[in-house]
């Protein structure tokens, strides 16, 4: 059946509660997983200035520490269920296009994602990543509500 599993999180408590299923998954078939966070590569047109460079560098740091602090909730939950794990972070503007890109380089063969993550207007504006995911992915995508 499944054998490597791609888990893809925006730190969310949905997310996380995915993940740990996406593990457990995992552990029950014998398959591996790959843990994947993805960092909106937002540019600011015309800001840039406004903004500072003191703060953008504030603002990296802070998005860096989330970025590996839900890459370390996924290495924790796979080892302590022993289920064979790796990591990885990456850089986009389309968050979709990176989820769907790197199942495809990992050779996954599922996708396990949060039925959303953010909230409000930013979920209105962005729209869904999981639905984009759905849309285009070519291999199975389950989704964790």
């Amino acid at each position: 059946m499944f054998r490597h599993i791609l888990l893809p999180t925006d730190g969310s408590e949905l997310s996380a509660a995915a993940l740990q299923k996406g593990v457990q998954l995992a552990k029950a078939l014998g398959a591996r997983v790959t843990g994947l966070c993805v960092i909106q590569d937002v540019h600011y047109v015309g800001c840039e200035a406004g903004i500072g460079q003191e703060f953008q560098k504030q603002a990296e740091v802070a998005v860096k520490k989330e970025v590996e602090e839900s890459l370390f909730a996924i290495e924790k939950a796979a080892r302590e269920a022993g289920v064979p794990c790796e990591t990885e972070g990456v850089k986009r503007f389309q968050v979709f296009e990176a989820i769907i890109e790197t199942a495809d380089k990992k050779g996954c063969d599922l996708i396990i994602m949060a039925s959303h993550g953010r909230k409000g207007v930013g979920a209105l504006l962005l729209g869904s990543e999981t639905q984009k995911v759905l849309t285009h992915s070519k291999i199975p995508v389950l989704v964790y509500r």
